[in-house]
């Protein structure tokens, strides 16, 4: 099934909008307590995700409601989202033959919601990255049979780092299909370090862990063994920012880091495409500073407590050319998703 191409113009791309169904199937599997999802009802227009008996989050029907999410974007001026679940839901703590049912059921049902409104959704599913083989066929089922644009990655899976060589099979299979790849923040590193309440984990955990991420990939060679992949990092790449400059002038000045890292660090952050979900102009621009204006693009995480309320105020605040704001508004992720 091929996606259809986007419009030579349009208004906003979201790149980062997440997805929870309204229902989950029953557990069929034979294995004991597995945290598989459930949902259960709450406030109105809300309904609860219930992982291994408890609440894990409370989430809005826009979560899984199209004409909600239709609804908000005319009133945000987004034409187009891209769709992809909860990270919580990519479920690499399972067994993989379980993980691998949920991310089929996760498949189809952003397919789904595509096709009700395909001019204005695009998808990225969900493959169990615990087993890579199984996570190559579900690449390939989620891309040329349900139509998907592409897949949504952990930043590490049970604590390996998602640019680990031992997942280069499946970043060469999705090079070899055309697939974008989002790298969100999962479960992160150091959170035993946190002090104050959880959702800490989202405001204060995120940032690391995804720079982290994005370190992987670039010192690991994933990006010079494969440069056709298109890659991009939420919530800005995280501490990208502070890491790359850092990397850059020891790869210049140590002999040894040359010698293992193939590709400059600042050439290599620069081949990587980010959202822009950085809450300020500064951070954003100096991140466009960072990685050039053809790599950033719109990222809202709606319909989260900490989503972008207004992105195209957001860009529009930027004080930047008109051909740039057109970049970061909507053709950088159309070239990103492979649609122009």
């Amino acid at each position: 099934m091929n996606a259809p191409t986007l419009p030579a113009r349009c208004g906003c791309i979201d790149v980062h909008t997440h997805v929870i169904p309204a229902e989950f199937p029953r557990y069929l599997g034979n294995r004991a307590n597995v945290p598989w999802p459930s949902m259960r009802d709450a406030q109105p227009c809300h309904r609860h995700v219930v992982i291994s008996g408890q609440v894990y989050r409370t989430v809005p029907h826009h979560a899984w409601d199209t004409d909600a999410r239709l609804a908000d974007m005319d009133a945000t001026n987004v034409s187009h989202q891209v769709l992809s679940p909860m990270p919580e839901l990519l479920s690499y703590w399972m067994d993989a033959e379980d993980a691998g049912v949920l991310s089929r059921y996760l498949n189809e049902t952003l397919a789904g919601m595509v096709a009700r409104a395909p001019a204005r959704f695009s998808a990225l599913g969900a493959a169990p990255l615990q087993d890579v083989d199984r996570a190559i066929a579900e690449l390939d089922h989620a891309v040329h049979t349900l139509g998907l644009a592409g897949i949504e990655v952990g930043s590490n899976v049970m604590g390996v780092p998602i640019g680990d060589p031992r997942f280069w099979p499946f970043f060469e299979a999705a090079q070899a299909c055309n697939a974008a790849i989002f790298v969100h923040p999962l479960r992160p590193a150091g959170m035993e370090r946190l002090v104050g309440p959880a959702a800490l984990e989202q405001i204060v955990a995120f940032p690391g862990e995804i720079g982290l991420a994005a370190a992987s990939l670039i010192t690991g060679g994933l990006l010079a063994r494969f440069p056709k992949l298109r890659i991009a990092l939420s919530h800005g790449g995280g501490s990208i920012q502070a890491l790359v400059p850092r990397m850059q002038f020891a790869w210049e000045k140590q002999s040894a880091l040359r010698d293992a890292i193939e590709q400059a660090p600042a050439e290599a952050a620069r081949a990587l495409y980010y959202d822009d979900l950085l809450y300020s102009p500064e951070a954003i621009r100096a991140l466009v500073d960072l990685v050039g204006d053809h790599r950033v693009m719109i990222g809202t995480d709606y319909p989260f407590a900490i989503m972008d309320p207004d992105p195209a105020a957001r860009v529009a605040s930027l004080g930047l050319s008109n051909d740039v704001m057109d970049r970061l508004r909507w053709r950088n992720a159309a070239a990103w998703l492979g649609r122009i």
